[in-house]
């Protein structure tokens, strides 16, 4: 079963998929990785008003660092709203996000899976069913 939260959907066990909007406009925007809308994380319903089991936050480098309000949304999470977090990333040229991501969910003392979701460039069909395929696999585990 799902149920909405903040204009999302998420999974029973209160997921959610967040996003950085300038990377994930085209076709390979975060909600195809759960085949689920996402929230931008500069959108007014983006704050977790609900602790969350599992989330799936992505972003891209802009000018060598994370977009500035993904860092200001990093800083407001912490573990008593996150249990776990899943980290995902397209550029054109580096992963180097997905490092940035984590390590600001680690200082808040969030727990990040291991595995990690990256593509470089837009996705194709494969990646696309690629990225769904990561999301449940870690949806389902929680």
């Amino acid at each position: 079963m799902m149920k909405p939260l903040n204009g999302s959907v998420q999974y029973e066990h209160h997921s959610q998929v967040l996003f950085q909007k300038r990377q994930y406009e085209s076709s390979g925007r975060g909600d195809h990785a759960c085949n689920t809308p996402a929230v931008s994380v500069d959108a007014a319903n983006a704050s977790l008003n609900e602790p969350a089991d599992l989330l799936f936050i992505g972003g891209a480098l802009y000018a060598y660092g994370l977009d500035s309000h993904l860092k200001a949304y990093l800083k407001t999470l912490n573990k008593d709203m996150v249990k776990k977090a899943a980290v995902f990333s397209t550029s054109w040229i580096s992963k180097h996000s997905i490092d940035l991501i984590v390590r600001a969910l680690k200082e808040a003392g969030i727990e990040v899976i291991d595995e990690t979701f990256y593509v470089k460039n837009r996705p194709d069909a494969s990646q696309i069913e690629a990225a769904k395929a990561f999301a449940k696999k870690y949806a389902q585990a929680v």
